[in-house]
Formats: structure tokens, C-alpha cells, sequence
């Protein structure tokens, strides 16, 4: 028996022994004992999996095992929850309840690590519950009383920093490293046509994953090789585009959602063409990975948006200046220890997922959120992280894809609204590729750029353009084809922000997967001056729900990408099945002009030469802030960039202007009327 093994015999009889009678006062008894009961189920689950339960339990058996892992946050479950703040924070007090309900929370991020058979993460995670217990046991036993909020806080504080080496350095290497291959493994040998395969990830599993494998296995070979190419070739044709050497790569990082894998191992046979071997890494909740709430990574179903959403800012029971420093200093470490397989790391290849029904966040006050103090500490190690990583993977010479598909959950017509996306993923390049060249060539004649709203959008932005010196050689706008940002349809720009003022607005958009209404930002000199939104009843609600998920947590962002997108056929897609609001931001800024907050398209890539297909090079790539890398590169980047995007049916008018005052209207009323672009009201038409 390891040394691990006998910890975990340990462990799992103190928790029996909780479970059966917990000795501590009573407000504390009904916690101690769900949570203790919980882990016990993760006990037996692990022994079921370690005797071959996946191979020879019958597909209900399997769904079973997974409902009751993740069954505490399912549905109306999750309002009896000790994962839920609201209930820990009424039956537990606003800080101890806040502290335990995390506890219980990075307990439930263990799941996934019974399947891959890593004890030494259920371990640690096992043991710091029994000593959270035992300083309430031992408080009772000595003087009837409990331990203080410091007390418990202090465990939890140095477990978070005690194992952000071991984590951090995990995470890094499986990013990294082919030689993590647990899902690689799925991906490659498993029997697509039986669903059980889906459940060895030990993600949560809903109706809809196994739905969306199950139709992904319906489709002909020739179509699933069709969707496989436009996205591994994407990805070759972004090194093409941004000057960059695809040979000097070895690894590929693979980000999909569950149900995909029939692609994804059509696309992996594509990357080794090119020489490249995948990785891929889980999409955790753990304290040590999460990022907002986004997703990074492959994942499963998520079993509830708002216990994500309430848990997203835990940090902030721990973060202070020691924890920043102990959090960058290991990352630095992880990556030292890496450096060869850095090296050779190409970039990610983004599989998204769209179709989910839309998610407006509960605002808690019992769920956690950063002072003003911990907004600054988490800015300042959002930055300095990415400093870090790109010491180590040079922004130079690496690239990445996205491309999305639709899930069951959009509709009963997900099939028609499947063959279609394909569609939009595939479109005619080269047309578009005509069309937006005649958009370039005018706006290159352009100071500046007037866009105005209609329908009761209060956009009226002036945005200033970079000063070409050579029209006939350079220009300011990329004509951006299926590379990167799949599927064709816009041209885009890094404004000049100085001179670059007005109101952006949206009636309403998804970013990241959470609802904006009425979002609404003012720009003075490029940068975000206010911003505000009618989600929550108070203005303060609203301005820290903007801070946290659009600004994070910077006081301002600078205006980093003005685009003009033109996929008009999407945009009528989304009319036609009335799925605007559940596009993803890769489709839905390509459906309007849409305008980023945050860093440039070019970040920390801006001495790379870019071309258009006419040879003109793109030569507005910086602007002042980016600049700053230069002379002080802690200023220069934010780790970020937010596409918003204005619909068609809110765009009054995008109007060029020359220095002479000359007008040249590009789209007047929502349809494109510039000569040469007639093409791109066809759709609208039809």
C-alpha cells in the first residue's frame, strides 16, 4: 500500500465516523453531516470505478452513478444546498456560511478526478474538511464554544496556498504535454455509437450531451470530415495569414464540449498531417483553475449556471498581495519546468457550443465578491500572469481557431439549425473576400468613422482611423476570411483612441454566456469612461455585474478592435429560427459592427507583419496603450477582449469621412449600400 493509499484509509474512516454522529454544536451538526455523506459517495464511486464499473454497468446504471454525483446542485436541489451561499450563509452565519459553502464547493470539484483515478486530489481536498471539522470538534470537546471565523478562514487560506505549486504545475503540464492524454484517449479508442463513453470524462452528463453524440454519429463521413477541415484548416491558415511558422510546432491544445468527439478525432488525424499532437485539459471549478465564469478547457453539461456564477469570486475569502506573489511565483516556476514543451505549443483549437437557453445571474450578497482593494490584487495578477505565459509561449508565433456549433437545447428543429451552421461555417470565402476588399479600400480613404443606431439603440460613436503613408502599400482594416474566427464576415481594425468618443449601445447581448440589458458604455479618448446596464433594480448592481464580467475588475478598458461585420446569411439564420440571443460572440460579432473592450486583435504579436490578400500590409496594430509595451509593458495589456456587437435591426448608419469632410456611407438603415457590396443584401432579400 503507498503512502497515498494509507492517507486515504485514514481519511475515509473519519468521515464515516462524521457522517454517523458529528460532534460539534448543533447549528454546525446537519453540515458536517451532508458533506461528510457526500464524500462518502465519492468513496464508493471510486471503489465502483476501480473494479471496472464503467465497462460492465448497463447505460441507466451509469446515468445513475453521475445524476447522484452532481444531484446536490440539480434544479430545485440546489435551493436545500449547502453549495448554494444563501442557504449556508441563512443556516450558518454571512462569513462562516461563506467559508463552508466554498469548502463544500471545492470538495464537488474532486468528481472528475475519481476517473482519472487521482487520489492524491480527493485526498487533500478529504483532509482539509476533517481539519475544518476538527477545529469545531476540538472547540466544542474544550469549552462548548466554536471556532472563530479566523480560525477556519486560516486553514482554508493556506491550503489554497499551500497547493497552488502542485496545482499549478499540473495544470501547465497537461496544457502543455501530450503526454497527458486522458481525454486524447477517449476521444481516440472509444465506441462512439455507445453513449457510456461519454460518462468516463466524469463531467456532469445531461439529456443533451448524450442527444448531441448521438446525433454527431448520425452524420455521413463526408460531413463530419467537412466540419473537421474548416476548423483544422482555420488553424493552419491563421500561421499563413499572421506571417508565423506552423513547422516550428509540435502540440495542439484541444478545447470542445462533450457530444463533439466525432470531430474532434477527425480533426486530431488533420493536426497530425501538420505535425502536431493534442492536448487537451479539463475545464475545472476547482479554486486552483476556475477563471470567472468562463470556460476553459473541454467540458461537460453544466449542471447549474447560478452555482457557477455564485462560486465564481471564492477567491476572495483568500486574496491579498502574499497570495498574488505565491500564485505568480509557481506559475513562473510551472513553466521553467516546461519550457521545451512551451516552445513547441502552437495554441489552442476552440470548439464552442451555442443553443443554450439564455442565463440572466441572481446577484447574492451572501455569494462572494472582491473589494475594491482584492479588484485591484486581481487585476494586477491577471496581467502579470499573461506576462508570464508569454515569456514562456511567444505571442510571435502562435496562433489559435474557434469555430461553434449549435446543442439540442436551441430547439426541435437543433438538426436544421446544425445542417445551417455548417452552412455560415462554410460559406463562399472568396466572395466575401471581394466584398469586404471593396469595404477596406474605402474606409483606408477615411480620418474617421461615424456609427449611429436606430429602433431605440443610442450608439452615436466617432471613431478615428489609423493615418496611412502609403495607401497603395498598406491599409488599415484585415479582411478577415474562415482563419481564426470562423465563419467569414468582417473586417477589422485596432482604433486609434484618441479622438474616439460617444455612447456604445445594446438593446440586448450575451457575453461569456451571461445576459446584458440595455448595456450601455461611454467612450472619451478610446477608453470607458461610464457603463452601466438595466439588469438589477440598483445602478450600483449594475456597474458591478459590467466590472466583473466585462472590465474585470480594471476601472477602464481601452476600445481594442472596431470591426464591420457582414454575414448577412447568419444574421438572417438567427432571424429565421429566432436564435439572435443564443449565437456566441464568434457568430454574433460577425452580424453587425461590433466593438471590443480590451486588448487588439494583434496582442503581443504587433511586430508581426500582416498582409491582406492584395499584399497590402496591415499596418494598424497598436495603438497608444499597447504601445506603452515598449516603455512599460505592466500597462500595455489586460489579458482580455470583449466583442460587442450592434444587430443590423438596431444599425441606423456606418459612415466613413475623409479629411475634406467627403462622405461615404457604408450602411444606411441596417443594409449595406456601398457599390460593389449588393451581394451582401441577399440575404436580408431572401
Amino acid at each position: 500500500m503507498t503512502f497515498m493509499e494509507e492517507r486515504y484509509e485514514l481519511v475515509c474512516e473519519r468521515l464515516k465516523e462524521i457522517e454517523k454522529q458529528p460532534e460539534v454544536k448543533e447549528k454546525y451538526q446537519d453540515y458536517f453531516k451532508r458533506v461528510a455523506a457526500f464524500q462518502v459517495l465519492l468513496m464508493d464511486s471510486y471503489e465502483k470505478l476501480k473494479q471496472g464499473f464503467m465497462t460492465r454497468a448497463s447505460l441507466d446504471e451509469i446515468r445513475s452513478m453521475n445524476k447522484a454525483l452532481y444531484e446536490d446542485i440539480l434544479g430545485g436541489k440546489y435551493e436545500e444546498s449547502y453549495a448554494n451561499p444563501v442557504v449556508a450563509c441563512g443556516k450558518l452565519g454571512m462569513e462562516m456560511g461563506r467559508l463552508l459553502s466554498f469548502l463544500y464547493t471545492e470538495i464537488r470539484s474532486a468528481i472528475p478526478f475519481l476517473f482519472e483515478d487521482m487520489l492524491e486530489e480527493l485526498v487533500i481536498r478529504m483532509e482539509l474538511f476533517v481539519e475544518v471539522y476538527n477545529s469545531f470538534a476540538y472547540a466544542e470537546e474544550e469549552n462548548g464554544a466554536e471556532p472563530t471565523v479566523e480560525d477556519i478562514q486560516d486553514i482554508l487560506y493556506w491550503f489554497v496556498s499551500d497547493y497552488s505549486e502542485t496545482e499549478t504545475a499540473w495544470r501547465t503540464w497537461t496544457q502543455l504535454d501530450p503526454a497527458y492524454d486522458f481525454a486524447t484517449k477517449l476521444v481516440m479508442e472509444s465506441d462512439f455509437s455507445d453513449v457510456r463513453y461519454l460518462y468516463q470524462y466524469g463531467e456532469y452528463v445531461s439529456e443533451d450531451t448524450e442527444k448531441l453524440a448521438s446525433y454527431m454519429n448520425t452524420l455521413p463521413d463526408e460531413k463530419i470530415k467537412l466540419m473537421a477541415d474548416t476548423y483544422s484548416e482555420g488553424y493552419r491558415i491563421g500561421f499563413v495569414k499572421g506571417n508565423k511558422d506552423l513547422s516550428k510546432k509540435q502540440v495542439v491544445e484541444v478545447r470542445y464540449i462533450l457530444g463533439m468527439e466525432r470531430m474532434v478525432k477527425a480533426a486530431i488525424s488533420n493536426f497530425a498531417a501538420m505535425g502536431l499532437k493534442p492536448t487537451a485539459f479539463r475545464s475545472s471549478n476547482s479554486i486552483f483553475y476556475k477563471s470567472g465564469a468562463r470556460k476553459l478547457g473541454y467540458y461537460g453539461a453544466i449542471p447549474n449556471k447560478q452555482y457557477e456564477y455564485d462560486h465564481k469570486d471564492d477567491l476572495a475569502l483568500f486574496l491579498d498581495k502574499k497570495l498574488v506573489n505565491r500564485k505568480l511565483e509557481v506559475l513562473r516556476q510551472a513553466y521553467e519546468e516546461n519550457k521545451e514543451m512551451a516552445a513547441l505549443y502552437a495554441g489552442p483549437a476552440v470548439i464552442e457550443e451555442f443553443g443554450d437557453v439564455p442565463f440572466a445571474p441572481t446577484a447574492k450578497k451572501e455569494a462572494c465578491t472582491l473589494s475594491e482593494e482584492q479588484q485591484k490584487l486581481s487585476a494586477e495578477y491577471r496581467g502579470a500572469s499573461t506576462d508570464i505565459v508569454y515569456e514562456y509561449i511567444d505571442g510571435e508565433q502562435r496562433s489559435f481557431t474557434i469555430i461553434a456549433f449549435p446543442v439540442p437545447q436551441i430547439g426541435d428543429k437543433f438538426s436544421e439549425i446544425f445542417d445551417e451552421t455548417i452552412k455560415i461555417n462554410t460559406l463562399d470565402y472568396l466572395a466575401y473576400e471581394k466584398m469586404q476588399a471593396t469595404i477596406i479600400d474605402t474606409l483606408d480613404k477615411a480620418k474617421y468613422v461615424e456609427i449611429k443606431g436606430m429602433n431605440g439603440n443610442k450608439t452615436d460613436l466617432h471613431v478615428e482611423l489609423f493615418p496611412l503613408n502609403n495607401p497603395e502599400k498598406e491599409t488599415c482594416f484585415e479582411n478577415c476570411v474562415a482563419d481564426v474566427n470562423i465563419p467569414v464576415g468582417e473586417v477589422f481594425t485596432s482604433p486609434v483612441l484618441e479622438g474616439t468618443n460617444g455612447i456604445l449601445h445594446v438593446s440586448r447581448v450575451f457575453l461569456n454566456e451571461l445576459e446584458y440589458q440595455n448595456l450601455e458604455m461611454t467612450f472619451e479618448d478610446g477608453k470607458i469612461k461610464q457603463y452601466t446596464c438595466t439588469n438589477f433594480e440598483t445602478e450600483e448592481e449594475n456597474q458591478a455585474y459590467i466590472k466583473a464580467n466585462v472590465l474585470y475588475h480594471y476601472d477602464s478598458l481601452p476600445i481594442g478592435e472596431f470591426a464591420i461585420g457582414t454575414n448577412t446569411t447568419a444574421y438572417m439564420t438567427a432571424k429565421k429560427y429566432d436564435i439572435g440571443n443564443r449565437f456566441p460572440i464568434l457568430i454574433a460579432e460577425k452580424t453587425g459592427p461590433h466593438f471590443a473592450v480590451g486588448d487588439t486583435c494583434y496582442s503581443r504579436s504587433e511586430d508581426v507583419k500582416v498582409y491582406n490578400e492584395n499584399g497590402k500590409e496591415i499596418v494598424a496594430r497598436d495603438n497608444s496603450v499597447s504601445l506603452l509595451r515598449k516603455t512599460d509593458p505592466s500597462k500595455a495589456y489586460f489579458g482580455c477582449h470583449t466583442d460587442i456587437t450592434i444587430p443590423y435591426d438596431e444599425l441606423g448608419s456606418i459612415i466613413a469621412y475623409d479629411r475634406e469632410g467627403n462622405a461615404y456611407p457604408i450602411i444606411e438603415n441596417g443594409r449595406f449600400v456601398l457599390a460593389g457590396c449588393e451581394g451582401l443584401n441577399e440575404a436580408f432579400d431572401r
